[in-house]
């Protein structure tokens, strides 16, 4: 018997659903993933943190040598602040790069809003802060960050806080400046002058209540309480900075390195080898710890029973472990060359750290300190993890 001819079409409709699903990305979830940066390379490391394992690479990001990153609210997109004033949208489950836009000549970081529908980008050139689309990445609002006679400061320290506002600061200006953005095309922008002397870097605490800006031109920091701003902006921590003795300082450490644990607060000290720690609720300084350089990051495992350290060069190959409920050192680690960035997985069992002159990431387990794995990673700076998207200030 002869079995009836099956036509070219039949074939192509029963291969097509076939070939289809063969190109749709592997199944996963975003909660595992993350991304690292390489920033001699113009491109982003896709990562899983279950299985310590790369899964893609996205090229075409552009200067990437101070880039940061913040994930939508479904963790499903990274967006990247470039150096060269770019911000690209990174599909990390499909491994591609979603859109990129310059959209001005010289940027250092951004931030998403509350709800998600927005991401900002803070400008040293021209100085201001832009706001975007975050699914079109359409430019919605522009806000100069003009004073004196017209001129345009630099922003620095951006952070999201509820209410879809973003707070930065002017670092030529001495300024802090909250925009609410929840009517884009009429952005309402609250001011707080003489806050202290070129405010570099800040952070939000967990809470998003307090907003704090560390001073390069004098010693200590500025904080405003957002539950409270008609109080205005207060000089805590009078000696932070240099202090009585102007020591050289190698590498001026990130604000958003501070490690939040319980109601204690431990930041590095600049241009000293200490870790100071102070009281969240007085912001009084309540010890200090010595340490083995220059501290650069300062970060808490989320559950907050360990602080990592990393440091300014010379001592930059070192990781030092401070244990919050001793208040000792339980551990120093050389993962390489270069340490430039630590982030914990999310519930805070493994850490990852770039060494960027080793070229690699190496993942430690927090408890044992033992090395879990080694991933080869070219020129590794900051390590994002997507459980950023559901905190504050991150």
């Amino acid at each position: 018997m002869t079995l009836p001819r099956f036509s070219d079409w039949g074939w192509f409709f029963l291969v097509w659903p076939l070939l289809a699903w063969s190109a749709e990305p592997v199944l996963r979830g975003t909660g595992d993933l993350g991304v690292i940066v390489e920033r001699g390379a113009g491109r982003v490391v896709i990562v899983s943190t279950s299985g310590n394992s790369i899964v893609q690479r996205v090229e075409g990001l552009g200067d990437l040598s101070h880039a940061s990153v913040v994930f939508s609210r479904d963790q499903r997109y990274a967006y990247v602040f470039g150096r060269d004033g770019g911000l690209s949208k990174v599909d990390i489950l499909r491994g591609t790069l979603d859109k990129r836009i310059v959209q001005g000549g010289n940027s250092i970081g951004g931030a998403i809003s509350q709800d998600g529908r927005l991401v900002a980008v803070a400008n040293y050139e021209p100085g201001g802060l832009k706001v975007f689309a975050a699914d079109t990445l359409d430019l919605v609002a522009d806000i100069p960050a003009a004073y004196g006679d017209g001129k345009l400061s630099k922003v620095v320290g951006i952070a999201d806080l509820p209410g879809d506002r973003f707070i930065y600061s002017l670092f030529d200006a001495d300024q802090i400046w909250i925009a609410d953005v929840r009517d884009s095309k009429a952005p309402k922008v609250e001011k707080f002058s003489h806050i202290g002397k070129s405010p570099y870097d800040a952070l939000v605490t967990p809470n998003g209540r307090h907003y704090l800006a560390g001073l390069f031109g004098e010693d200590g920091i500025a904080l405003l309480d957002t539950w409270q701003p008609q109080q205005g902006v207060q000089r805590i921590l009078a000696h932070y900075g240099k202090g009585e003795e102007k020591l050289p300082v190698y590498k001026m450490p990130h604000l958003r390195g501070w490690a939040v644990a319980g109601h204690q607060a431990y930041l590095p000290a600049i241009g000293r080898h200490e870790v100071l720690v102070t009281d969240t609720i007085n912001w009084k300084e309540t010890g200090r710890i010595a340490v083995r350089g220059q501290p650069v990051f300062v970060v808490a495992r989320p559950d907050g029973r360990q602080v990592w350290v990393n440091f300014a060069f010379p001592d930059n190959g070192y990781v030092q472990v401070i244990d919050t409920f001793t208040g000792q050192i339980v551990q120093t680690l050389e993962p390489g060359k270069a340490v430039l960035h630590l982030e914990f997985t999310p519930r805070g069992e493994a850490v990852w750290i770039s060494a960027r002159d080793d070229n690699k990431v190496v993942i430690y387990d927090t408890a044992s300190f033992a090395k879990i794995a080694e991933l080869a990673v070219e020129s590794p700076s900051g390590i994002f993890f997507t459980a950023r998207a559901q905190r504050i200030g991150f």
